[in-house]
């Protein structure tokens, strides 16, 4: 019959030569209409938390640098509140300082890529093109504190691995101002676009109900109007200290994910230009301490003579054998740039996490795709996977 309609079925995806089998959709469409999405993932899985549960305490944090690549030092911070809960230490206020000075540059350097890439999926090309040049700057500074621009394994259990060296504030402070402009440019660019309006508003829209239900969290769960921040709610590392505001979205949409993204990359900078000011004030005191000042979790205590035989010894065995933790289990929660990331360690009187468990955000957000695309055009799909900000490194771990 000519008026009988038939469902077909396409594959959506890889879009890239390097992600076959790491992304693959299968879609049920009418016309052009979706009716049913079954994401399909695999083939990038490394094993992680079984390779951690192979490795001492210190070996096993570059592993979270690997999961989600855009956001690396938000991931090893997450493992090192972990590590710290099972030793039940107190680290120093200097070190948490930069710690929060580092999540809040890892939340611009992910949201620029966010926000910037998913204008390109959509069809603009220079925001890319602008972002990537302040990437660059952050990058930069990655690679001053650690000697690496992705991978920095900076963020150490009981502290940071080095101070931050000479005139690097300074600069932080030069980017800081000069940024601001450059959000701004970014707003002037999208915001009054008729086609970016026409692409994002309205599509893929999440009630609060349901953001809760699929268990979202972070930019996705604040977009349908759901005020919730662990570093408001939770205050690790001394959030607490900071005034910065939280934004939410009141539709739920595509539009409201892309606001917030940007309107927490400025509260990101106060925060930055507040943890400056702490650390110019530390200064003053000639408070230097950036790691935890105890001979058995550190590689040498900073009272203890460096260049002797005894410290070189005990740097050997630091590295190699680590330190051994007591029969204990602990969960630590942060707030990620993609939203909540968690790790749950069991220690068991070993020098090595006896289980290792990994929550990524990314992988509650992938499941709520079928739910946010239901009879949206097939061109709406794109959009809404740009607006979920989703790395398969943490979700398929």
């Amino acid at each position: 019959m000519l008026n009988e309609f038939k469902n077909f079925t396409i594959n959506f995806g890889p879009q890239h030569p390097a992600a076959h089998g790491v992304s693959r959709l299968v879609l049920v469409l009418k016309g052009e209409l979706i009716k049913q999405v079954d994401a399909h993932i695999g083939l990038l899985h490394r094993g992680t938390e079984k390779l951690i549960e192979y490795k001492n305490y210190l070996q096993a944090l570059p592993y979270f640098d690997r999961l989600d690549y855009v956001s690396m030092m938000a991931q090893e911070h997450a493992y090192a509140l972990a590590v710290e809960n099972l030793l039940d230490c107190k680290i120093p206020f200097r070190s948490k300082i930069i710690r929060i000075l580092f999540c809040e540059i890892t939340r611009i350097l992910n949201h620029l890529m966010a926000v910037t890439t998913h204008a390109m999926d959509v069809g603009a090309l220079t925001p890319f093109l602008w972002a990537f040049e302040e990437r660059e700057k952050l990058m930069e500074f990655y690679e001053r504190v650690s000697g690496a621009r992705l991978h920095s394994a900076f963020f150490r259990p009981g502290g940071v691995a080095f101070d931050l060296p000479i005139g690097l504030v300074e600069d932080i402070q030069q980017f800081c101002f000069s940024f601001k402009f450059r959000i701004n440019e970014l707003e002037d660019l999208l915001n009054g676009n008729r086609i970016w309006n026409q692409r994002l508003k309205g599509i893929g829209v999440v009630t609060k109900e349901q953001a809760l239900n699929f268990g979202f969290s972070g930019v996705m769960l604040r977009g349908s109007n759901i005020y919730w921040d662990l570093r408001i709610v939770e205050a690790y590392d001394n959030y607490n200290l900071f005034n910065f505001m939280i934004p939410v979205g009141n539709n739920g949409d595509c539009y409201d994910r892309y606001m917030i993204r940007l309107f927490e990359m400025k509260e990101s900078l106060k925060i930055i230009e507040q943890s400056l000011n702490f650390l110019n004030l530390l200064n003053e005191l000639f408070d230097f301490s950036y790691i935890i000042d105890d001979y058995k979790f550190t590689a040498l205590s900073r009272n203890y003579m460096k260049y002797n035989m005894e410290g070189l010894i005990h740097h050997f065995k630091f590295y190699t054998e680590g330190f051994s933790i007591k029969k204990e289990e602990t969960n630590a929660i942060i707030e990620a740039p993609k939203g909540e990331f968690g790790v749950y360690l069991v220690s068991n009187d070993t020098n090595k996490p006896y289980r290792c468990r990994i929550k990524s955000p990314g992988f509650l957000h992938l499941q709520g795709l079928e739910l946010m695309s239901k009879n949206c055009f097939l061109a709406d799909l794109v959009t809404i996977i740009g607006s979920q900000d989703l790395v398969f490194g943490e979700i398929d771990r």
